[in-house]
């Protein structure tokens, strides 16, 4: 089975401060970055990893189609409405998005989406990562907000690591 995802920017922000923003690339067949992301990304500061990172060419970038009236009603952010609108036209791909609002979207209109949790996770199952809670204590520091409730549960029963 192929696994075709597209970034949404606070996933690939929060992975490259890490030092993790190779995991996408690994467990993809296929990996896409809207142009809108990229404007938003590279609206940040000059010294931002996500922005240095962009600037290597490893991301396709994808033009993305019109988003619906039904996505733009969520009101949501430039990048989150251009991920949803390519995954709604292109629904064997994957959003991989945070935003809460974005992710229940994504939920009211059937699409596939994971969120940063989800790639660590997957990370480690690959064999990837040798410890998914320290990745994830990692993104916490650089500003990635997850519950810890949702952190244990999703440690033990994915990876069988557990949560301080």
């Amino acid at each position: 089975m192929s696994k075709r995802w597209i970034l949404n920017a606070s996933p690939l922000i929060v992975l490259a401060k890490v030092g993790q923003a190779e995991l996408p690339l690994l467990l993809t067949n296929e990996l896409a970055i809207p142009r809108a992301v990229v404007t938003e990304i590279n609206a940040g500061p000059a010294n931002d990893p996500a922005k240095q990172l962009l600037t290597t060419n490893r991301f396709t970038v994808i033009d993305t189609p019109l988003p619906p009236p039904e996505i733009l009603a969520w009101d949501l952010g430039a990048g989150e409405t251009a991920v949803l609108s390519f995954v709604l036209h292109n629904k064997d791909w994957t959003a991989i998005l945070d935003d809460a609002a974005a992710r229940k979207c994504a939920r009211s209109f059937s699409l596939s989406v994971k969120g940063t949790l989800a790639v660590i996770l997957l990370a480690k199952q690959n064999g990837i990562i040798s410890s998914a809670a320290e990745v994830i204590r990692s993104l916490q520091t650089v500003g990635l907000r997850l519950n810890d409730n949702l952190i244990r549960q999703a440690l033990w029963q994915t990876v069988g690591e557990t949560w301080e």
